[in-house]
């Protein structure tokens, strides 16, 4: 693979596109007035919507982070108030994240808002191909896991 030419380097494309996607995010989050919730928030948030009261370990392998990482994310997540950690009642030294009011509140807002933001970037792309890039994209995420990286 050449690496010569950034069109040709799937690291920057995809960094390219990651960074674009997150910019109009931010951008449709604070025009819906819901600029307390960043991005990096959407992955714990949408773990939650499917089970609530999850351990942080949960979350954090769910999004892909370390449990360090997470912890800090969740310290913000409850400082503006989308989430509360409880002591888990069979394992006190376990916390569980469960959504506040607002956490949830904010689901069916959040959900459309990312849908569209994503639609207007991948909306010309035929199903079908989207469908292979997203099966090549966890096929790399699970290659790159496994091999430790």
């Amino acid at each position: 693979m050449s690496l010569i030419s950034p069109i040709n380097c799937p690291y920057y494309l995809v960094s390219r596109l990651t960074l674009a996607i997150t910019s109009a995010l931010k951008r449709r989050l604070s025009e819906d007035g819901l600029s307390q919730v960043k991005p990096a928030y959407l992955w714990a948030l949408m773990s939650l919507w499917l089970k609530d009261g999850l351990k942080i370990t949960d979350i954090a392998r769910a999004a892909g982070l370390d449990t360090s990482t997470m912890t800090g994310l969740l310290d913000r997540m409850e400082r503006d108030g989308l989430v509360t950690r409880t002591a888990d009642a069979a394992d006190r030294r376990t916390l569980r994240i469960f959504l506040t009011d607002e956490g949830k509140r904010l689901r069916e807002p959040l959900i459309s808002a990312t849908t569209q933001v994503l639609d207007n970037f991948f909306g010309t792309v035929p199903e079908d191909e989207l469908e292979l890039t997203k099966k090549t994209l966890v096929g790399v995420l699970g290659s790159a896991h496994t091999e430790g990286a």
